[in-house]
């Protein structure tokens, strides 16, 4: 018995070489204090203008970032941008969910590439109204495109902003133009008829459409039909060919029911298989068409001035707006008024007032 306690089992573990620390004390604390030395908008500007897309993702960092303390150096970047913007082209896509926005927009952002264009993609994703949380997950989706060299994507919160674009992407464009990209494609969540926004910061407005998913006429809706410049059936593909060339006759039957546009343009409905990346040639042949007829009659310039001008009111509304509910007074008067108006003491109108009068006093 006591034989076999003495003997070693073939399974037992042997004692082996004590392992180094994992981590160096030295070590951490150089990665803490790199990490606490914040780049200036200095040389955030100088990174961008050399087209360092590190440079690039910080500096939108700061613009979109809701920190006060983060607004003068973001406005010294947007600043040092601006005299480098205004040298692309700006394409806005959107449709319903499903509809296959991130698959198009990859397959057409490397058929751009190909040709040597450079390449920024914004995708706006919807955030929760009830965890306020957004899935960032179009670097994903575009698997290819993200590891092109000529490429960028970045993929931004919509947060409270409502037209499907996030608080910060006209911004966000002049920091991508200033990088040295040449074609701007703004990715929507797909919101229907509150493109309104989105329209006011583009060149040329895309809708995608596919076939089958129900009554047509949905689809040509005033709203949303009037401010595209193209529709694009998309996933024209397999089984699904001879569905997409009937839908692409229908909508261009409706286009021509619509007002003739400022621009002199006619839209046009296409198809195009983002998987076969049958027809999306023609698609950038359709975008390029458009700015050669609108550069020559000047509406490209025209438009620009008038967006312009959009943004600087919009500017205004949104300082003035934060400015308001980071008023300290403000901020202890709108509770009261919150319980009284949750309990019918007042009505929600006057409560407002209140707080405006309060405010402009």
């Amino acid at each position: 018995m006591n034989e076999k306690q003495n003997k070693k089992s073939a399974l037992h573990e042997k004692e082996g070489i004590p392992q180094p620390e994992s981590f160096s004390a030295s070590s951490l604390e150089k990665i803490s204090k790199s990490r606490k030395i914040q780049p200036s908008a200095t040389e955030l500007i100088t990174g961008i203008l050399a087209h360092d897309k590190v440079a690039l993702s910080r500096g939108i960092t700061l613009v979109e970032s809701t920190n006060v303390a983060h607004l003068a150096k973001a406005n010294e970047i947007i600043s040092g941008c601006l005299p480098y913007a205004n040298k692309s082209v700006r394409i806005g896509i959107t449709g319903v969910p499903g509809v296959g926005k991130s698959t198009f927009i990859e397959a057409f952002g490397k058929y751009l590439t190909s040709l040597g264009k450079k390449v920024a993609v914004l995708a706006i994703d919807p955030s929760s109204t009830i965890s306020h949380g957004s899935i960032l997950g179009d670097k994903t989706r575009m698997e290819e495109l993200v590891k092109d060299e000529n490429a960028y994507i970045r993929p931004s919160a919509s947060g409270e902003t409502l037209g499907g674009v996030a608080r910060k992407t006209r911004e966000t464009i002049i920091l991508c133009e200033a990088a040295g990209f040449d074609t701007i494609i703004i990715e929507t969540v797909g919101v229907g008829q509150s493109e309104t926004a989105v329209h006011s910061m583009v060149d040329f407005f895309l809708l995608l459409k596919i076939s089958g998913a129900g009554d047509e006429l949905q689809g040509i809706k005033r709203g949303i039909m009037e401010m595209a410049d193209a529709v694009v059936i998309n996933k024209a593909d397999g089984d699904n060919i001879n569905k997409a060339k009937l839908t692409k006759t229908e909508f261009n039957r409706a286009l021509h029911l619509f007002p003739a546009k400022k621009s002199g343009w006619i839209p046009t409905a296409a198809t195009c298989s983002s998987i076969t990346r049958e027809g999306i040639d023609s698609v950038w042949e359709t975008i390029s068409n458009y700015f050669e007829l609108v550069k020559a009659n000047h509406y490209f310039e025209e438009k620009r001035k008038e967006q312009n001008q959009y943004w600087m009111m919009e500017t205004i509304n949104e300082q003035l707006k934060s400015n308001f509910y980071n008023h300290a007074d403000i901020i202890k008067l709108l509770e009261t008024n919150k319980k009284a108006v949750a309990n019918n003491e007042i009505s929600p109108f006057a409560a407002a007032q209140i707080l405006l009068k309060k405010y402009f006093r």
